[in-house]
């Protein structure tokens, strides 16, 4: 018996869950609020515990126009004095996949292509359909213009602000509201892409690019000495290194944002102006800058209720510190599809998503406290990370840990191991 599965939500969790769990052998539906399906935004960092799933379910990293990450180089963004430089060069032989940066249309829509959406036997993708209601009880949810529809299993991929992360946390029911509500963390992110030409064209630009190492850049500002005062700008490539991203994290302004994307950039331009003249530059070159504030949840304690589970940002919303939201979305959907291959009975179902939570709560629960914190400041975190320790994992109290504890997972193995062992 195949089992009949929905998802909510079609951004890189639900998409990566539908192709995983397609893969394995399900009818796998999907319900997707938005008209359109293709991400939108900027660039995003593949670590190799995420481009390892991908790999195994077919992704192709020229179609996607992935370009290799082989630095985390972290700079005083006032001198650009080098303070650390974390070489990614030979991820492929440590941990047997690389570091890639890709944009996040580009990923979506390579996802879109081996979900084999709407094709004869692929998975079914329903636009415009948000979804208002989930009863994890009887595996039903309800859409907004009031249909009603069944499954074996619902995944909830929907967001931080997600319905069935409100089911999973007891806010959708009338039990009291646990820790699992978004939070404020003070700080914003601004986002904008520049062509490499445009770059390559300007003098403090084309500058630059013959300064900065290959890979990811972080430019930091000397000042911000607590996380409330983080300010920095995080740089790399993607398509094919046509295009630069850039994200800049700062306190957030008080008081109504800019309306629009000009706003947005000069109010990037005050919050940098003291960084290195060249880098001020390159800013300006910014067009079409937008900027969303940043919170924070504690870890769910869990990620599952009857029918229902949550994957992505709807259990484990990240910070960007770190690059690694995307990274655990796509283990969540890689694990899933492991751990419910050859399941036709749904009377397995459960047992398996108790799996699944051995498998990706306490792991992804530490790395969500690791995103709160950029490079070389995991120790601020420890105490805190001590809470979702496991057996045989080593403590991520430094940024060469941290890039060994996220890098070097192997979630395929993980999954392995629990259904041996249980």
């Amino acid at each position: 018996m195949t089992l009949r599965i929905i998802i909510v939500g079609a951004g890189i969790a639900g998409l990566t869950a539908a192709v995983s769990l397609h893969q394995a052998g399900h009818h796998v539906r999907i319900y997707e609020s938005s008209a359109f399906a293709a991400e939108v935004g900027a660039a995003l960092n593949l670590a190799p515990n995420g481009t390892r799933v991908l790999q195994k379910l077919g992704f192709d990293i020229q179609r996607a126009r992935c370009v290799s990450i082989q630095n985390w180089d972290t700079v005083d963004g006032t001198t650009l004095q080098q303070i650390a430089c974390q070489d990614l060069s030979k991820a492929s032989e440590r941990f047997g996949a690389s570091y890639v940066a890709v944009h996040r249309v580009d990923l979506h829509e390579e996802l879109m292509r081996l979900a084999k959406l709407n094709e004869p036997g692929g998975v079914e993708l329903h636009l415009s359909s948000r979804v208002v209601r989930i009863d994890a009880n009887a595996g039903q949810i309800e859409l907004i213009d009031g249909r009603l529809e069944e499954a074996d299993l619902i995944i909830g991929a929907d967001g931080i602000r997600a319905v069935s992360r409100m089911v999973i946390d007891g806010l959708a029911g009338n039990t009291s509201a646990s820790t699992g509500a978004a939070i404020s963390t003070g700080l914003s992110a601004f986002r904008f892409l520049v062509p490499t030409e445009f770059l390559q064209t300007n003098g403090a630009g084309k500058d630059l690019l013959q300064w900065k190492k290959p890979g990811a850049t972080l430019l930091g500002d000397p000042n911000s000495v607590t996380t409330e005062q983080e300010r920095h700008l995080m740089w790399y490539p993607c398509r094919d290194g046509n295009v630069q991203n850039f994200v800049g994290i700062h306190p957030t302004v008080p008081g109504e944002p800019p309306e629009s994307p000009e706003g947005f950039k000069e109010q990037m331009l005050k919050e940098f102006a003291h960084f290195h003249p060249q880098v001020v530059e390159i800013l300006k070159l910014g067009n079409d800058v937008k900027c969303w504030p940043l919170f924070h949840t504690e870890p769910l304690p869990t990620w599952t209720r009857g029918k229902l589970v949550v994957i992505g940002d709807a259990a484990h919303p990240m910070l960007p510190f770190g690059g690694q939201g995307s990274n655990q979305a796509i283990e969540d959907g890689g694990a899933l599809g492991m751990l419910l291959e050859n399941v036709h009975d749904v009377s397995q179902i459960t047992a398996r998503l108790d799996l699944f939570e051995k498998v990706r709560r306490r792991r992804a629960s530490r790395v969500q406290i690791l995103s709160t914190v950029r490079a070389n400041r995991e120790s601020l975190v420890e105490n805190e990370i001590q809470k979702y320790m496991e057996k045989n994992v080593s403590l991520p109290n430094s940024f060469a840990t941290r890039v060994a504890h996220d890098a070097g997972f192997d979630v395929f193995r993980r999954c392995q191991e629990v259904l041996l062992t249980g």
